[in-house]
């Protein structure tokens, strides 16, 4: 179904008057695309997608009206704003034609997961990149998201950051991009250690009994309503969950099987496999720019003060 767009975006919009273009507009771009349009932040008229397959083109220009076309390089030119969010193992190819069409005033906003600003900027000798990592709730806008700019970003360009990252949820600005990283492995995986353990109490549910259908309700109510009373009752969740806990009663028979599982240790874990796994990322697209840096100086980047 066609997102209408609100009236042409107030004077007050981060994005009036902005040319954002969008490099490879998968899932998450979309989401970012539609809460641009959703809340009159942009006019379609404002916005050209590169996607490699005629498909989803239809589909963007169908959904949004926006301007869709197969060249990378043709989305960014001329735009102030580059929304980059293709897959990691992509960017190494995408960069070199992102180079060719750059302008030292335009701003770089990268959701590419595990891309750093080094390797990025290097990569597309271009000294003006935010990195942001948002998650898969922002596809309803109710994401949050955690991301970093360089010195090279002025306040417009971070404001205009604020105005496409809101549209999302909510957004954190972070002064060390180690955070960035950390973020991936908390908020950004987070959505899928949540589903992992909705999916296992609904199992646990139907195997008591429950048809499926109400076993789902029930679980999501659940997990919604704690979620809600732990955000408006600002207690300590430990406190929370004591609140809930009587001495010799079922919750406290269900939290020692759950420590006796090491349940702590295991989220642990994963949280560190994940943050393990960001850096290795980054470790990986940043290898190019320590094999040129083994055969001579970096490519440097291009003369003139970003816009923003």
């Amino acid at each position: 179904m066609a997102i209408t767009p609100p009236p042409d975006p107030a004077a007050g919009s981060p994005l009036a008057g902005c040319r954002v273009g969008i490099v490879g507009a998968g899932v998450m771009a979309e989401a970012m695309l539609a809460g641009i349009i959703r809340q009159g932040l942009a006019t379609p008229g404002q916005v050209r997608c590169s996607h490699p397959r005629p498909a989803r083109g239809q589909h963007l220009l169908t959904t949004y009206g926006v301007e869709v076309v197969a060249s990378n390089a043709e989305a960014a030119r001329g735009a102030d704003l580059i929304l980059l969010a293709v897959k990691p193992q992509a960017l190494p190819r995408v960069m070199p034609e992102l180079l060719a069409v750059l302008e030292p005033d335009q701003l770089v906003l990268s959701v590419v997961a595990g891309a750093s600003t080094r390797a990025l900027g290097r990569g597309l000798a271009h000294p003006a990149v935010v990195r942001a990592m948002p998650n898969t709730p922002a596809q309803i806008g109710a994401g949050v998201t955690v991301w970093y700019a360089t010195a090279a970003v002025t306040e417009a360009g971070k404001a205009r950051t604020r105005g496409v990252l809101s549209a999302l949820g909510r957004e954190f600005e972070v002064a060390d991009e180690r955070q960035v990283a950390m973020a991936t492995a908390v908020s950004g995986t987070g959505p899928t250690y949540i589903f992992l353990f909705i999916e296992a109490l609904i199992d646990a549910a139907v195997h008591l009994g429950f048809p499926r259908h109400v076993a789902r309700e029930l679980v999501l109510d659940t997990i919604q309503g704690s979620t809600a009373f732990a955000l408006q009752s600002g207690r300590h969740v430990a406190e929370l969950r004591d609140m809930v806990t009587s001495p010799g009663g079922t919750s406290a028979e269900a939290l020692a099987a759950l420590e006796r599982g090491r349940l702590r240790t295991v989220v642990s874990d994963a949280v560190w496999a994940a943050y393990q796994r960001t850096r290795q990322l980054e470790a990986d697209l940043e290898q190019p720019d320590r094999d040129r840096a083994d055969a001579g100086p970096g490519p440097a980047a291009r003369p003139g003060g970003p816009r923003g």
